[in-house]
């Protein structure tokens, strides 16, 4: 199987003024195609040449698994943004609200893990088996799925995210990148 780069659900110009089109141009066609280009190359000949992304989270290492997550945690990362000052609503508030108190206390208990991440990674908002909403944090390619979580939303907070628009402010990223989010994504994937 040829890992392909997925398509933006959006314009590069959609994300702004949050995310500008040059840092999409680099993110997203420079980052983003690198991991599908690595991993294509190094696929070949080994059992994961024919695996999904999802098994090649679950089940390789090394420069296998750093690309294959990376492509993943990418396309679910593009693929949770693009609405305009949207809010969750639904069942996907009433989890939130469930397990954080409010909307606004799970972006501060949110925001502050992303900031947190020590170094290059991603926050999460995660289900685990029993239905809890929890926030996670993984360093460089991790992924929660590795650990037995449901993925719904992630911010990625590698430098090459925002270092363009907002240089080495990350909490000023972190504050904007609410503005973006695509709610009735993250709920779809509730389930």
């Amino acid at each position: 199987m040829k890992f392909e780069l997925p398509q933006l659900p959006y314009a590069p110009e959609a994300l702004e003024p949050v995310i500008s089109a040059n840092t999409i141009s680099f993110h997203y066609g420079k980052h983003h195609q690198a991991y599908v280009n690595n991993l294509n190359n190094l696929v070949v000949g080994t059992r994961f040449e024919n695996a999904s992304l999802e098994q090649i989270v679950m089940e390789a290492d090394g420069g296998i698994f750093n690309n294959g997550a990376q492509v993943w945690n990418h396309t679910f990362y593009w693929e949770g943004l693009g609405a305009k000052n949207s809010t969750p609503t639904g069942k996907l508030l009433e989890k939130i609200n469930a397990s954080f108190g409010t909307f606004e206390s799970f972006k501060e208990v949110f925001a502050d893990s992303a900031v947190k991440v020590f170094g290059s990674g991603w926050a999460w908002l995660v289900e685990d088996k029993e239905g809890n909403l929890k926030i996670v944090q993984t360093s460089n390619a991790g992924n929660p799925l590795r650990d037995g979580l449901k993925p719904l939303f992630t911010c990625d907070v590698w430098e090459h995210a925002y270092y363009l628009d907002f240089q080495n402010r990350r909490p000023d990223y972190v504050k904007a990148f609410w503005g973006i989010v695509d709610w009735k994504k993250v709920e779809e994937r509730l389930g």
